[in-house]
């Protein structure tokens, strides 16, 4: 089996916290300073040791190249793995680096399904069912959406949603609010019976409030 002796270990101009090692007087790898501080100029390498080393750092790469991908926001693991694969990295370093990343508690399946429904929850409501088609969209596992959307109460997702509409359907008729506004839980994916509901309790809480919320005289017109 052939060796190979570390001639130079150089640490990275644009990258302060890599080091390029080189082998027999030619660039053989790069490293993290890390793994790199186990070297010195002078050792001998054999073949499976160069093979390793270059092995961990391709990882290590695969590795930050997902951390700066999931410093935007949370992911999926298929997200990450998608995002991986589109750099052209093998997919046996893509799945060394997923595992890595999951036991470092960077990526983990059911919290990013709870981030996004919250999210969602906060910006745009939708239904059970609109929510499982997106995680699905994700890559998550059925028993993963399940299990997560097992903590959800579809009614009180309908309500926030509607009451992000309720400002623009104010001094409508009752029936012409009860039309609006179902068909936009409706497109929220919500079913008829739970729009319905959300819509009676709407009505009531809204007239609580404020008695001239709906237009009487429309109403008035209409019977």
């Amino acid at each position: 089996m052939s060796k190979g002796v570390v001639t130079a270990l150089e640490i990275q101009k644009r990258n302060k916290e890599r080091v390029n090692v080189f082998v027999d007087g030619e660039y053989a790898f790069s490293l993290s300073l890390m793994e790199a501080a186990r070297l010195r100029k002078g050792q001998v390498l054999s073949e499976t040791e160069i093979a390793a080393l270059r092995g961990e750092d391709s990882i290590i790469q695969a590795v930050d190249k997902a951390a700066h991908f999931l410093g935007y926001r949370p992911r999926s693991m298929a997200e990450v793995r998608r995002n991986l694969t589109e750099k052209e990295i093998p997919a046996e370093v893509v799945d060394a680096a997923l595992i890595r990343l999951t036991d470092m508690g960077y990526l983990d399946d059911e919290a990013f399904a709870r981030y996004w429904i919250q999210n969602r929850s906060q910006f745009k409501p939708l239904s059970q069912r609109a929510l499982r088609q997106e995680l699905r969209q994700k890559g998550l596992a059925s028993t993963v959406i399940d299990t997560v959307l097992g903590e959800v109460n579809e009614t009180d997702l309908a309500y926030k949603a509607a009451l992000t509409q309720t400002r623009r359907l104010k001094h409508l008729s009752r029936k012409d609010f009860q039309t609006k506004m179902a068909s936009f839980l409706q497109r929220r994916g919500f079913s008829y019976s739970i729009a319905r509901d959300v819509i009676q309790r709407l009505y009531e809480e809204l007239e609580a409030e404020d008695p001239d919320y709906f237009d009487q005289i429309r109403e008035s017109d209409e019977e």
